[in-house]
């Protein structure tokens, strides 16, 4: 385990396994280090080829934070490890953190090679989108002390869960490590910007990323989370879309780990 510093002073932790190339590896909203363990499993899967980065986003786990946030944060974040990892890396994000990664490269980070596992996109009416006041409302509920109320709306407004199944969820082990990161649910809200409104993707907003892309979805997850990988797919000329094993948006370590490898080595 180690830390870096970011421009405002942030400290970032994170674990690092293996000396090889680097790969640096962004969890997507709610998840940090202690409650998603698939990014340690697969960094020992990687260790002989790669030098695996797993770390927390600012304001979970073991990482701190500073106010005001902005999208530009996170970017400084990412950049302060691809400097510790001398100088470029290729990263690989889960949902909103895949969408962070895209944004990342498209401003212009040391990015080799862009692998991204389900950004979770709402490009067409296959599900409600996303409210418009959305990250107000979660800025409103940690505002009021109201932590677990903001996992609900993220819960019901995002994920898309039924509103019954989420208070039966306030009772399990799972929602006190929820609650804990819950004012960073409105960071990964501001990532997603308008693109889970139900409108196409907007076709310049990436134009920037020249990289190879590799953009994944499970065999077995929701329908327009698919839709919106291929959506993605599409638009950025250097994609490839894979379609992986795995189902309730997330994959194994070895399913991972293989396809990572694949994408950067071509074996």
């Amino acid at each position: 385990m180690g830390t870096v510093q970011s421009k405002d002073g942030t400290e970032i932790a994170f674990d690092v396994w293996g000396d090889g190339q680097p790969l640096i590896m962004i969890d997507g909203a709610t998840a940090h280090r202690a409650v998603n363990p698939i990014n340690a499993e697969a960094g020992q899967l990687l260790r002989d080829e790669f030098r695996v980065y797993a770390y927390d986003r600012r304001g979970r786990g073991e990482s701190t934070d500073a106010a005001p946030y902005a999208v530009e944060r996170e970017f400084e974040d990412l950049a302060a490890l691809i400097d510790h990892a001398g100088g470029s890396a290729i990263v690989f994000g889960w949902s909103s953190g895949a969408v962070l990664a895209l944004h990342a490269a498209a401003a212009g980070l040391p990015i080799t090679r862009l692998a991204l596992f389900e950004p979770p996109f709402v490009v067409d009416d296959s599900r409600p989108p996303l409210p418009a006041d959305y990250v107000e409302r979660l800025d409103a509920c940690v505002a009021d002390g109201r932590p677990g109320d903001a996992v609900e709306v993220f819960m019901t407004a995002a994920v898309g869960l039924p509103a019954e199944m989420v208070t039966g969820m306030r009772q399990s082990p799972v929602w006190p490590p929820t609650e804990a990161v819950a004012h960073t649910i409105a960071y990964d809200g501001r990532i997603m910007g308008t693109t889970m409104s139900g409108a196409p993707l907007p076709r310049d907003r990436w134009a920037a990323v020249t990289v190879p892309v590799l953009v994944m979805h499970g065999t077995g997850t929701m329908p327009w989370l698919i839709t919106g990988a291929r959506a993605l797919s599409d638009l950025l000329p250097t994609a490839t879309l894979r379609a992986v094993p795995g189902e309730n948006h997330g994959t194994t370590a070895d399913v991972l780990a293989a396809a990572l490898r694949e994408f950067a080595y071509g074996h």
